[in-house]
C-alpha cells in the first residue's frame, strides 16, 4: 500500500523520473557492473546488455509498478510481479542482491535527475522500489521453497540423452538430471534456464521453454540459434547449437514460468510464430498424454515448412487430440503443408471462440498485432495471456 504522501509526490515527479529513466537505467548498470562485474558472471545477460532490451525491460518495470500504484494505491499489479518474479528465480536472484540494486539505481537517479531529486523526493521513490522489491522477495521465496530449493540454488546438472535437428537452425535437446534425483515437476508453458562457460570463462545463461515434459524423468528443450549482428546475444544458442552433444552435461535451473495450461475445460487457442511454437507443443504434448477432449485450436505462422520448428509433433499432437485443429501460414509455402496460408497471419476468416483461453508466443509485432485481431473478434483481453523470450518489452502496453 503506497502511502498517500508518497502518492502525491510520486504522480508530480512520475513525468519527470519516467522521461529520465533510459538514461537513469544505462548509468545504473554501467555503473554497477564497473563496480560489480561479477554479477555479468552467471547473472546478467550481456547480450540484453549490449542491445539496451535490459535496461528497457527495467524502465519499463519501474514506470509501470509506479503507474499502477498510482491507479490503485491498495493493490499491487500481480501480474507484472508475477511474471517478474518466476524470471529472477530461474536465474537465482537472491534477497540480498535488492539492496545492491538500490544502492546504484538510486545513485543513478541521483546523479541524473540533480535537485529534482529533493529529501522528499528520494523518499517517495524509495518506498515504491521497497514496495515493489518486498513483494518480489516473497513470491521468489514461495517459488523457491515450490521448487524444493534454497533462494538461488536451482542449478542441477542434466546429462544430453538425444540430441534431434530440427530445422537447419534449431535443435531439440532431451535432458534428464545427471544426478540420479527424480527431475523436478514442470507446468506445461514453463522453461528452464540454461547456465554455460563462454570460452572467456564468463558464464552466460538463457532461458528456454520445455517443449516436452511429458515422461516423468525426461525433458526437452529446442534452441534456435540467435543471429544478431553485432550482438553477442547468440553467444549461448552458438555454443550449445557448436558443442552440446548425447552424454555432455548442461546445467540447468528448475522450471518456472507463469505463462502455465490452465485446468478450466473452456476452448483453448494457442497461437505462436517462429520459435514461439516451443511452450506451445509443450501444451499440447501434455494435452495429448492425458487424453484431454478440450477443443483446442493451433494457429501458427513461420517463413517456410522447412524452418518450422517442431512441426511433426505439433501434427502429431493434434491429431492425437479428439477436438484439436491447426490452421498455419508460411510467407514462403512448400508442398509440405498444402492447406496452408500464405503471408502474415490473417484471423479475418477465422472463427474465434469468445471465451477460449488464449496463449501467445512468439516476436513482440507479432503478438502485438495478433492480439489486436483477437479483440476486434471480441475475445476480452483478460482471457489473452503472453510469452515473451527475454526481457518483456510489452509490460507498459498490456492494459490496452
Amino acid at each position: 500500500m503506497l502511502s498517500a504522501e508518497s502518492a502525491v509526490l510520486i504522480r508530480a515527479t512520475l513525468p519527470t523520473v519516467g522521461g529520465a529513466l533510459d538514461e537513469i537505467t544505462t548509468l545504473f548498470y554501467d555503473t554497477m557492473l564497473a563496480e560489480r562485474p561479477e554479477l555479468l558472471d552467471g547473472m546478467f545477460n550481456r547480450g540484453n546488455q549490449a542491445s539496451g532490451a535490459q535496461r528497457q525491460a527495467l524502465a519499463g518495470s519501474i514506470a509501470g509498478f509506479a503507474g499502477a500504484l498510482l491507479a490503485n494505491p491498495d493493490a499491487r499489479p500481480d501480474d507484472l510481479l508475477d511474471r517478474i518474479a518466476h524470471k529472477h528465480a530461474s536465474i537465482g536472484v537472491t534477497e540480498d542482491q535488492y539492496a545492491i540494486v538500490h544502492k546504484y539505481l538510486f545513485g543513478a537517479m541521483a546523479e541524473v535527475l540533480g535537485e529534482a531529486v529533493t529529501p522528499q523526493v528520494a523518499e517517495a521513490w524509495d518506498e515504491v522500489y521497497w514496495l515493489m522489491a518486498g513483494a518480489l522477495i516473497t513470491r521468489e521465496t514461495r517459488l523457491y521453497g515450490s521448487a524444493q530449493v534454497e533462494p538461488g540454488g536451482s542449478w542441477r546438472p542434466w546429462l544430453v540423452v538425444e540430441r534431434r535437428e530440427e530445422t537447419p537452425d534449431t535443435v531439440s535437446f532431451l535432458l534428464r538430471p545427471a544426478d540420479g534425483a527424480p527431475a523436478p515437476l514442470a507446468r506445461p508453458g514453463q522453461y528452464v534456464s540454461v547456465r554455460v562457460t563462454m570460452p572467456d570463462g564468463v558464464r552466460q545463461l538463457r532461458q528456454y521453454s520445455l517443449s516436452g515434459t511429458t515422461d516423468s524423468e525426461l525433458r526437452r528443450i529446442t534452441v534456435k540459434r540467435a543471429q544478431r549482428k553485432g550482438l553477442p546475444d547468440g553467444e549461448v544458442s552458438t555454443l550449445l547449437h557448436a558443442q552440446a552433444r548425447p552424454g555432455d552435461e548442461l546445467t540447468c535451473s528448475a522450471p518456472f514460468g507463469d505463462v502455465v495450461l490452465d485446468a478450466a475445460d473452456t476452448p483453448l487457442v494457442l497461437v505462436s510464430a517462429g520459435i514461439g511454437t516451443t511452450p506451445m507443443v509443450g501444451m499440447l504434448e501434455h494435452l495429448a498424454a492425458t487424453g484431454s477432449s478440450r477443443p483446442v485450436l493451433v494457429l501458427h505462422a513461420d517463413r517456410s515448412p522447412s524452418s518450422h520448428a517442431l512441426r511433426a509433433d505439433l501434427h502429431r499432437c493434434v491429431d492425437a487430440l479428439a477436438s484439436a485443429r491447426a490452421l498455419l501460414w508460411y510467407e514462403h509455402p512448400g508442398v509440405e503443408e498444402p492447406g496452408a496460408g500464405t503471408g502474415l497471419m490473417d484471423l479475418a476468416a477465422v472463427d474465434l471462440p469468445t471465451d477460449a483461453s488464449v496463449y501467445l508466443c512468439g516476436p513482440l509485432p507479432f503478438m502485438r498485432a495478433v492480439r489486436g485481431q483477437f479483440l476486434r473478434q471480441g475475445v476480452p483481453a483478460r482471457n489473452i495471456r503472453y510469452e515473451v523470450f527475454g526481457p518483456d518489452l510489452w509490460l507498459p502496453d498490456t492494459t490496452s
